[in-house]
């Protein structure tokens, strides 16, 4: 049945692609970003198309006030969230160790601090409702030692993995889901170079959306979306360390 989703950085690639899809599913929206501009025009668009009910919440997730304001409106009682799509996320273009400390900060914040509060204040919602989801998009570098952004992925992914075990009982499913390379904005935005990325390492966004959706209906905790990520993935948790550590600094 069709409620009302939350979904952080809803503006563009993986986030709009949710928007669509759940949309045209029939959910209500709340979707949640930094640019106010594109997000009344999202909202316009998919009010216009399906007929659904969309809110919009201008918030940067790097500052406490502004996820504060997010986590209001993931608790409030009048209108319910049923689905949190934790999806907010950038990168840097450089190695943790030359970055600039304050920028790895932002990243802690938007990648682990934001995502933790907001999945806490959706547990605690559904938990007295006795039904809920949240999608919390990690990353296949997760899986594998690449700098600070594989371990906030790690983090997300593991407290994902926890909880969705934890409260299932309470009516909860929570999914992480570990894409890997998207076609989005997300790499220009953070200025780094993927010329050397194979074609075939590539996925569409909306094609990704709608397999996380189908893992998420069949109640599942880790979603990776395509058959050569679920083999690289799998290849990344078992073969030894040492051999994984090699294959992941052949680039970013």
């Amino acid at each position: 049945m069709a409620g009302r989703a939350l979904i952080t950085g809803a503006t563009a690639g993986i986030g709009n692609a949710f928007a669509r899809a759940l949309a045209a599913r029939g959910h209500d929206l709340v979707i949640v970003a930094r640019d106010t501009a594109r997000l009344e025009e999202v909202a316009a668009d998919l009010r216009t198309r399906h007929g659904v009910d969309v809110e919009v919440v201008t918030a940067d997730l790097t500052l406490p006030d502004d996820i504060a304001r997010v986590v209001d409106v993931v608790t409030g009682t009048t209108r319910p969230v049923d689905l949190l799509v934790n999806n907010a996320g950038s990168s840097l273009a450089g190695w943790f160790g030359t970055t600039d400390i304050a920028d790895e900060d932002r990243q802690l914040d938007l990648l682990v601090r934001a995502p933790m509060h907001l999945m806490d204040a959706a547990v605690k919602a559904m938990a007295g409702r006795g039904r809920g989801q949240v999608v919390n998009v990690t990353s296949v570098a997760a899986f594998t030692p690449r700098g600070a952004y594989s371990a906030h992925k790690a983090w997300l992914t593991n407290l994902s993995l926890w909880a969705n075990w934890h409260y299932a009982d309470t009516g909860i499913t929570v999914m992480a889901l570990a894409p890997g390379f998207v076609r989005t904005e997300f790499h220009q935005r953070g200025d780094m170079d993927v010329s050397g990325v194979p074609r075939w390492m590539w996925l569409n966004a909306d094609k990704l959306v709608a397999a996380a959706l189908a893992d998420l209906d069949r109640g599942k905790a880790l979603s990776v979306p395509s058959v050569r990520y679920k083999v690289l993935s799998t290849l990344a948790r078992h073969l030894p360390s040492a051999v994984v550590a090699r294959m992941a600094k052949r680039g970013r």
